[in-house]
């Protein structure tokens, strides 16, 4: 059966030589997590800090920092939650096949958590400031929980069947949070907390909340799983490890400024670390910076402030902990295992899409691919995109990926063999067949990702692009420089990334007139490179889609660096401009190359990068004969 609690898995990962354990005394502020990035770059194993510097409890992180390591954790119920999936994807399966589901039942009784009287997480409490102070980058704001599993009920239908359980970044310390006192909660839009949230602000009452940390690992997975509405994350995690989970009655929460109490939220018997408390759902402080999975920092932003109440933790608690930066990165193996065990639903909850793919090089968000049919006028002469359209607007319309910023989809028709995991192949095949002058459809002032900032005008606020491919190819892209190639002053070094993918690099992007706001064209450098570039339109067929970059041998140097650079630097609204462009009926299309500026902007946050001292620091425990040296770079 799964694992009860943490410390089962990691015995079990020691046990077969999956673990390492570094005994002397590591620092949370920093040097903890660039020791994590080392290993988790080297596809080392997962790491137990057993002295940690400020607080009596051991750390562990990179559980899940390959995907065999994550199936192995899961190894008893993997084939049981694939059932399941089958079963969503055709219920007739149960009736084609009922020897294959013999274990429905046991399955399905699985899922119901079970009461206990009592459970270790209620034998021994502490404080925020005793439990590790994790900082990973050096402008982030504070110590931060990094593996949370924020439990929320709702309001107005209390109990676990209508549970969140998310994963929702958590400061302990920093900015004007009381110290031992307050949490900030910080949730991206579209996540299901906001719902919960919404009700409590209705009903004019606080919204109790749960941060646990540690527990079962399946626990973790399922908090950034995209569950169907209806399926609490709760049952989940029972299915994926394997056992019921075990739940325990809190004592009640106390009401703000009043002599009552309220209901307290049930207790995860057998989780390491809860921190307990409410929201006050009118009430939010500042929280942030921190280093974000886009590869730069999240700002400074008022978001819920959480009063803790309690901090209970269980004997021998272990805290775990990843690092997120730009990918890829440990969460990278989330994203993974989502698709391995829910990439065949796609197709029954959105009829005609076949696959779905975000990019996790890009940020997750910021690109998606997908395959659909096209299938409408099947009687026509030529082909292009229709029925693709319609299945964009659908993608589009589901949960987190409404947040995809670019959404490149192609017809399986024309490639029925494509690899939607083959990110070169896909964008050859969809350069090969996309029509400038058509296939790009925007849509501007909508919602995109609370981490992404390319739009500059504040969270949760942008753009999105559409383009389709349908039909044969228009052109054979090309592979090496063309000759001459006229570029205006301040544009030099073109870079060949792949087939029909230029880059240029150009000039700083912030001039003190756009800076200061006085200039109403914030982008005349692509106004000046789309008109040098028209007289030899026909020169760059080859090239439907050129990028202009701060360094164009950094974005060409690997498929990766141009995927994070061009999707994470770029808003299709503001930064998207093409040679001899047009607008005719609303409709924006150019007849030569795409143009997309993705140079850093005055209003982006800056990248992130490692503290020198304690890049040096750590440099001794992977050289020679230091006790990391196995996985050195």
């Amino acid at each position: 059966m799964g694992y009860r609690h943490l410390t089962d898995a990691v015995v079990d990962l020691e046990r077969t030589g999956q673990l390492v354990r570094i005994e002397h005394e590591v620092d949370p502020h920093l040097e903890a997590a660039e020791i994590h990035r080392r290993i988790y770059a080297a596809r080392g194993p997962a790491v137990y800090f057993a002295r940690v510097k400020g607080t009596p409890f051991p750390m562990v992180s990179n559980l899940f920092g390959t995907l065999e390591r994550a199936k192995f954790l899961f190894r008893d119920a993997l084939d049981d939650v694939r059932k399941l999936v089958e079963l969503k994807t055709d219920p007739a399966l149960l009736k084609k096949r009922p020897w294959r589901y013999w274990k429905l039942p046991l399955i399905a009784w699985r899922l119901r958590p079970r009461w206990v009287r009592n459970g270790p997480i209620r034998q021994h409490t502490t404080t925020l400031s005793q439990l590790p102070q994790l900082k990973c980058w050096p402008l982030d704001g504070g110590a931060f929980v990094t593996l949370p599993q924020v439990y929320t009920e709702h309001p107005d239908q209390p109990g676990w069947m209508k549970s969140n359980l998310g994963m929702y970044r958590v400061q302990l310390s920093g900015n004007d949070y009381e110290p031992d006192g307050e949490v900030g909660l910080h949730y991206q839009i579209h996540r299901g907390i906001g719902v919960h949230h919404a009700a409590a602000v209705r009903r004019g009452e606080p919204l109790p909340v749960n941060v646990i940390v540690g527990g079962p690992p399946a626990l973790a997975v399922a908090a950034v799983m995209p569950l169907p509405e209806g399926l609490p994350e709760l049952a989940f995690a029972a299915a994926l490890g394997g056992r019921r989970l075990r739940l325990t009655a809190d004592e009640p929460l106390p009401w703000p400024n009043s002599g009552t109490r309220m209901r307290s939220l049930p207790l995860l018997a057998d989780a390491d670390f809860i921190i307990t408390g409410y929201i006050d759902p009118t009430r939010t402080k500042p929280e942030g910076p921190f280093g974000d999975h886009l590869g730069y920092y999240s700002l400074t932003h008022d978001f819920p402030v959480m009063r803790v109440t309690r901090v209970y933790h269980r004997p021998g608690a272990i805290w775990p902990f990843t690092v997120v930066g730009r990918p890829p990165q440990e969460d990278t193996t989330f994203g993974e295992l989502i698709h391995e065990l829910t990439g065949p639903v796609i197709p029954t909850v959105i009829p005609g899409v076949h696959a779905v793919h975000a990019v996790d090089a890009a940020g997750v968000h910021p690109l998606l691919l997908a395959i659909g049919s096209e299938r409408y006028v099947p009687y026509a002469a030529t082909r292009r995109p229709q029925e693709l359209l319609t299945l964009a607007q659908a993608i589009l319309g589901q949960g987190q990926l409404s947040l995809a910023k670019y959404l490149f989809i192609v017809a399986k028709e024309d490639a029925p063999e494509l690899d939607i995991h083959d990110i070169g192949a896909f964008l050859q095949h969809l350069l090969e067949r996309f029509d400038p002058e058509a296939d790009l459809h925007f849509h501007t002032r909508t919602t995109i990702d609370t981490l992404d900032y390319s739009a500059g005008q504040g969270l949760n606020a942008g753009s999105k692009l559409v383009v389709a491919a349908a039909g044969p190819k228009r052109r054979v892209l090309a592979t090496t420089v063309p000759v001459p190639l006229p570029l205006p002053e301040g544009f030099a070094e073109p870079h060949v990334v792949g087939p029909g993918i230029l880059a240029l690099q150009g000039p700083k992007f912030a001039t003190a007139e756009t800076a200061a706001g006085l200039n109403p064209d914030p982008h005349p450098d692509l106004a000046r490179l789309a008109t040098a570039l028209a007289p030899v339109r026909p020169s760059l067929a080859g090239f439907p889609l050129i990028v202009v970059v701060d360094d164009a041998d950094f974005v060409a140097r690997s498929l990766q660096n141009f995927l994070w650079v061009v999707f994470t630097r770029s808003d299709p609204a503001s930064d998207v401009h093409g040679v001899e462009a047009f607008i005719h009926r609303k409709h924006w299309g150019c007849r030569g190359p795409v143009l997309i500026d993705a140079r850093l902007k005055p209003h982006m946050p800056p990248p992130l990068e490692v503290d020198p001292e304690v890049a040096r620091r750590v440099d001794a425990l992977f050289a020679r004969g230091g006790p990391l040296s196995a996985w050195a770079t």
